[in-house]
């Protein structure tokens, strides 16, 4: 990458910066400028500016899920019963409310939805499914995907 400025307006001290927080969020902004040769105060503005443009989202810890009871990885492909913006809608807002869900993607395909979802164990996502997933707005089929082993998850950006 050159020393210009690239399309989205970050420059390569930018990128660095983002790069650095996404390996290790608990980063400082004097340990971040020392990497980027930078001021520490002219590191903290940069850092202020790339949250209020959105480029950083948040940063949080990554709990291990095993340590927490929620080792067991789930993807759940969803199809509504209607192709509408209120079935749609109606679905969103219903997944929205649920803790269990971390992740609920609108996809092309076999399916409407995707859902990533953790649980304790496989008793523990047969009874989510039973009494939650198949009565949320619209379903009108669920399949699903037990994870055998995570290869990557949760990788940094590449830019």
């Amino acid at each position: 990458m050159s020393d210009s400025t690239t399309p989205q307006g970050l420059d390569r001290i930018d990128l660095k910066i983002l790069r650095l927080l996404q390996d290790d969020g608990r980063l400082g902004a004097a340990e971040i400028a020392r990497q980027v040769n930078t001021s520490a105060a002219t590191c903290h503005r940069r850092i202020q500016r790339l949250f209020a443009e959105g480029f950083i989202a948040s940063i949080r810890a990554q709990v291990a899920p095993q340590r927490v009871d929620r080792g067991t990885l789930v993807f759940v492909g969803v199809v509504l019963d209607r192709s509408t913006p209120e079935s749609f809608a109606a679905f969103e807002a219903a997944v929205r409310g649920l803790a269990v869900v971390l992740e609920c993607h609108v996809v092309a395909g076999d399916f409407d939805y995707f859902l990533k979802i953790r649980a304790r164990d496989m008793v523990d996502f047969n009874r989510l499914h039973g009494e939650t997933l198949i009565g949320l707005p619209g379903v009108r089929q669920t399949r699903t995907f037990f994870v055998m082993k995570e290869v990557v998850d949760n990788a940094p950006l590449s830019f």
